[in-house]
C-alpha cells in the first residue's frame, strides 16, 4: 500500500531511520531491492516527499520508524541525507540510524549471505592511481595515498597524531581530516553484534555450489554468519584477484593496521560524511549510527575462471547470493531495529 502523506505540523521524531541504497522497482509487491522488506514487513505504509531527495521517505503509522533509499554512488547518499536532515518536518537529533545494504565479499573473509557489522569505512576513491602498464615494476599495484609518492609509503601519518587510527577513542564515532576513514561507534557496534551474532542466516544450493569453487579459502566453505569487518567504499565497481589484494592492502594501510576488510561497496563514505555534517549542525547524532553489509557476491574469481567471466557472470539484482543477502540484511537488522523501537538500545550510545 502506498499512502501519500503530509507530515503533521509538529513533525516526526523517529526512533529509527533505516537507510538503504537502491530499490529495483516499486517499494512493494515486485522484485525486492534493499528497501522492500522493510516497507512490507514493518508496515511503512506512509509515503512522504522531501525536497532534494530522489525517493519518498517511507514511514509507519506513528512515525517511530522511517526508511529511505539514497543511492547509488557516494555523492547521492550524501545529498539525500543532507536534504532529509535539513527538512524542518523531521527531528532526527535522537534517532538511531541503521544503514544496510548488500555488498561484495572476499573469499578470504566470508561466504555468500554473510552479514558484517562495519567497524571502519575506508574510502577507496580519494587517492593517486597510475595505470599498472606504466607504474614502476617494483610496485604491487598503481594505488597510493594522495600525499605520498608510492604504495605503502611510510610513515603514513606521524605516530600518535590525531590521524593515527590507533589513537582514536573507543567509545565514539570518529573521522580523519580528509573524511577517507570513518570509525563507527565501537560500543554501539559491539552491542549490535552481540545481539545478532547467533542468528542463523539463509543459504541455498546455488550459494553452496559457488562457495565450493573457492578452494583453498576455508572461510568461503563455511555457512554464512554474522561478523565484524571493515567496508571499502568506491564509486568503481571493481572485480578480480588483483583488486581484491589491493582492497585488503588499502584498508590495512589507511587504518594503520587497525581494520581488516570485510565487505566491498560504493556508498558508505558519502552517507557517513553526511551524518557527521548533520551532527556538527546539531541535526543528527552519528554516534547512533550502525552499518550492516550482507554479502551478495564474491569480489574475485575462483580458480579456473577469468576476472571477466566471474564479473559478468554475476549481474546486479541477480547475484547468486542476492535474495539471501536481502533476507540476511532484514533478519539481522530487524533484531536491532526492534530493540531500538522498544527502547532497549545501549546507554553508551552518545
Amino acid at each position: 500500500m502506498h499512502i501519500p502523506d503530509a507530515v503533521p505540523p509538529q513533525g516526526l521524531r523517529p526512533k529509527l531511520v533505516v537507510v538503504t541504497y537502491f530499490e529495483v522497482g516499486n517499494d512493494t509487491g515486485d522484485k525486492p531491492g534493499e528497501l522492500q522488506f522493510w516497507v512490507e514487513r514493518d508496515h511503512l505504509d506512509r509515503s512522504i516527499d522531501v525536497p532534494g531527495m530522489t525517493h519518498p521517505v517511507r514511514a509507519n503509522a506513528d512515525g517511530s520508524e522511517i526508511a529511505v533509499v539514497v543511492g547509488p554512488g557516494q555523492i547521492r547518499p550524501a545529498v539525500n541525507l543532507m536534504a532529509l536532515g535539513h527538512d524542518p518536518r523531521f527531528d532526527l537529533r535522537k534517532s538511531f540510524w541503521l544503514i544496510n545494504g548488500i555488498a561484495g565479499v572476499s573469499p578470504k573473509d566470508g561466504t555468500l549471505g554473510s552479514a558484517f557489522w562495519t567497524d571502519y569505512i575506508v574510502n577507496g576513491d580519494l587517492l593517486h592511481f597510475i595505470d599498472p602498464r606504466e607504474m614502476p615494476k617494483d610496485w604491487s599495484d598503481g594505488f597510493y595515498a594522495i600525499d605520498k609518492t608510492r604504495p605503502d609509503e611510510q610513515p603514513r601519518v606521524p605516530a600518535g597524531s590525531s590521524e593515527d587510527v590507533r589513537t582514536w577513542p573507543h567509545d565514539q564515532a570518529y573521522i580523519n581530516g580528509r573524511g577517507t576513514v570513518v570509525q563507527m561507534n565501537p560500543q554501539l557496534l559491539r552491542w549490535a553484534y552481540d545481539l545478532t551474532k547467533d542468528i542463523r542466516l539463509p543459504q541455498n544450493e546455488a550459494m553452496q555450489s559457488l562457495d565450493a569453487k573457492y578452494k583453498g579459502y576455508p572461510v568461503a566453505q563455511q555457512p554464512p554468519r554474522v561478523a565484524i569487518g571493515a567496508n571499502i567504499a568506491t564509486e568503481t565497481f571493481w572485480h578480480g584477484t588483483l583488486m581484491d589484494d589491493w582492497a585488503h592492502r588499502w584498508v590495512t594501510y589507511e587504518t594503520d593496521g587497525k581494520a581488516h576488510l570485510g565487505t566491498t561497496a560504493m556508498n558508505d563514505s558519502g552517507a557517513m560524511v553526511a551524518l557527521y555534517s548533520l551532527t556538527k549542525a546539531g541535526r543528527a547524532d552519528w554516534n547512533r549510527a550502525l552499518l550492516l553489509r550482507t554479502a551478495s557476491n564474491f569480489d574475485r574469481q575462483p580458480d579456473g575462471m577469468t576476472a571477466e567471466q566471474s564479473a559478468n557472470g554475476e549481474q546486479h539484482a541477480a547475484y547468486t547470493g542476492y535474495d539471501a543477502s536481502l533476507e540476511a540484511a532484514y533478519r539481522v537488522g530487524s533484531r536491532v531495529a526492534k530493540a531500538v523501537l522498544a527502547g532497549q538500545e545501549p546507554h553508551t550510545a552518545r
